[in-house]
């Protein structure tokens, strides 16, 4: 089983050469870099095959350590850019946006009070025709949200949409945590969303094997199915270790069959983003 990470990032230090936006500084883990090397060794001690990298906002809107992981090691790493929504120039970007080595989409986030207000206010209402005529796959955290995505797949029907987290909220009880689960299990009717089960020991009230998500994991897979459910870790934000991120999925969910976990653990994720999955060595 090819073990295909759908969601980590990669940043560089706060410095002089690489600032980082005003307000970004000084939040917990992010003031220490995490770089391809480290994260190589995590991965192989983790059983993890390759990861779709994702730059993290405090950094801006610059993908250059994502790209340069994978330009170095294009058999691991593949990216979702970034690019900054709001501005006028990003929209000549997108043409030529994959002819970037090792770019698959964009990844964007609207979880803040400003950038949720994007998806009613005309803000982003040129991304999705861009993207969906030049093939490229996205990336949404859109919690609180999830009616604007509704309209947005059925009107653009070749738009592949990947929603991240599962559009949950961090810091929340349980039965706040999940409240909007309905409404995603009721977009599950658009063949073109897929949904990341990423980041979900940081979800969970109890500690692993984290018994409480079970449920909710069973009631996404059996509205998306495995081929547009994906697995994920947020490796950076983590609560356990990298390890039993993965075997909460592939030793505690015995509802699972072996091509189910080939699919969710990476296979179908590689086949929505068009990053072939390696052949076999021949033994």
């Amino acid at each position: 089983m090819q073990i295909v990470d759908s969601q980590v990032h990669l940043w560089g230090a706060d410095s002089s050469q690489r600032p980082w936006p005003p307000g970004q500084t000084g939040r917990a883990h992010r003031d220490k870099p995490l770089l391809t090397d480290e994260l190589l060794v995590e991965m192989d001690r983790a059983g993890v095959h390759r990861a779709v990298l994702v730059p993290p906002s405090w950094e801006g809107d610059r993908n250059d350590i994502c790209l340069e992981a994978a330009g170095t090691h294009p058999d691991r790493f593949a990216v979702m850019g970034r690019l900054a929504l709001e501005a006028p120039a990003s929209r000549a970007l997108i043409q030529g946006w994959k002819q970037q080595p090792g770019m698959l989409g964009l990844r964007f986030t609207f979880h803040t009070s400003r950038s949720r207000a994007w998806l009613g206010d005309g803000t982003a209402d040129w991304l999705w025709p861009a993207a969906e005529a030049n093939g490229l796959p996205l990336m949404i955290l859109p919690p609180g949200s999830l009616p604007q995505i509704a309209r947005i797949a059925e009107r653009h029907p070749a738009l592949r949409l990947i929603i991240d987290h599962l559009a949950l909220t961090r810091g929340l009880d349980e039965a706040a945590t999940f409240a909007e689960l309905p409404e995603l299990i009721q977009l599950a009717r658009f063949q073109n969303i897929a949904v990341k089960a990423s980041s979900m020991p940081g979800y969970s009230t109890e500690p692993y094997p984290y018994r409480n998500l079970h449920k909710y994991l069973r009631r996404v897979y059996d509205a998306f199915g495995p081929e547009r459910m994906f697995w994920g870790s947020d490796f950076s934000r983590l609560p356990c270790s990298y390890r039993q991120c993965v075997t909460l999925f592939t030793e505690e969910l015995d509802w699972l069959s072996a091509k189910d976990k080939d699919d969710i653990m990476g296979r179908a994720l590689c086949a929505w983003l068009g990053w072939p999955v390696p052949a076999p060595t021949p033994r």
